[in-house]
């Protein structure tokens, strides 16, 4: 970890939510004046749409276990923990671009499901950011989390995650109830053994829990608002965060350990903003006195 360019990851499952802090960020971004080399984690994937398609069918044949978009064999770990380094230490690095639909892919005329060439990062930014599922991922051969200046966990529960992704295969990408269903599944070895563990390295985690019923998401027919929501805050480390201060800000919030702030979950971009903004403003102010 090097706090000469700095690396910040959101890092958390499919359908957990990253996509809502990413906005967040980018609002931090736009506010502060910094320029974002973002990085999305699709990009490391390792094979393409139809690619993938083939490789998750051999991995099956004749019972064997299925690899996922969760674990190593379907992904590019060493090229990511490559960038992150570099980045770290020099501010370059390469990366590329996942087109997930004819909307991204018409102006690389590609066809969707497909990855753009890899291109070095343009110079002259303030920070990386990266939004995916491995920001913070261990195997056997790579620690990403390591050269992570700044890692935030999406993390809301279980029911939860698994009803927003449901609901976002099915409307948005046209799959059918099954074959989410079956996508979770195959997923679980990995989800348990590189999803999970990242959760206990990052520096903050937000958790969403709803206050509705959610305890059979292969049926629910919509998808718990925030307002319908808690968001629990932990901080790794709490000796430096300002208590008094997010309890007088955000309204009707609560502590409930030591490192621990509970807050509405309509309230949780400001929670994010409050929270984020100082430690991205320090990590950048340090950045630059190298």
């Amino acid at each position: 970890m090097s706090q000469k360019h700095p690396v910040i990851a959101v890092t958390g499952s499919s359908g957990a939510g990253t996509s809502t802090v990413k906005n967040s960020f980018e609002h931090i971004f736009r506010r502060e004046k910094l320029t974002a080399a973002v990085v999305e984690g699709d990009s490391f994937h390792r094979y393409d749409r139809d690619a993938m398609k083939k490789a998750v069918a051999e991995s099956e044949k004749d019972g064997g276990r299925p690899i996922s978009h969760f674990g190593p064999e379907a992904n590019e770990f060493e090229k990511l923990e490559t960038l992150f380094k570099e980045y770290g230490e020099t501010g370059g690095g390469e990366t590329r671009l996942y087109l997930h639909n004819d909307e991204e892919a018409a102006p690389y005329q590609q066809k969707a499901g497909t990855f753009t060439p890899w291109a070095s990062i343009k110079p002259g930014s303030d920070l990386l950011f990266y939004e995916g599922l491995h920001g913070g991922v261990q195997s056997d051969t790579v620690d990403v989390a390591r050269y992570v200046d700044l890692l935030v966990g999406v993390v809301p529960i279980v029911n939860l995650e698994w009803i927003q992704k449901i609901h976002r295969d099915m409307n948005a990408r046209g799959y059918s109830a099954e074959a989410v269903t079956h996508t979770i599944l195959r997923r679980m070895h990995d989800y348990v053994h590189y999803i999970t563990p990242q959760f206990s390295k990052t520096h903050i985690n937000f958790q969403r829990v709803p206050t509705v019923d959610t305890s059979n998401p292969f049926i629910a027919r919509d998808i718990p608002t925030l307002d319908e929501s808690f968001v629990v805050i932990r901080f790794r480390d709490p000796r430096n965060v300002d208590f008094p201060y997010l309890l007088a800000m955000i309204h009707n919030s609560f502590i409930s350990r030591p490192n621990t702030i509970v807050v509405p979950g309509g309230k949780m971009g400001l929670a994010i903003e409050l929270i984020l903004t100082p430690l991205i403003l320090d990590l950048v102010v340090a950045s630059r006195k190298k």
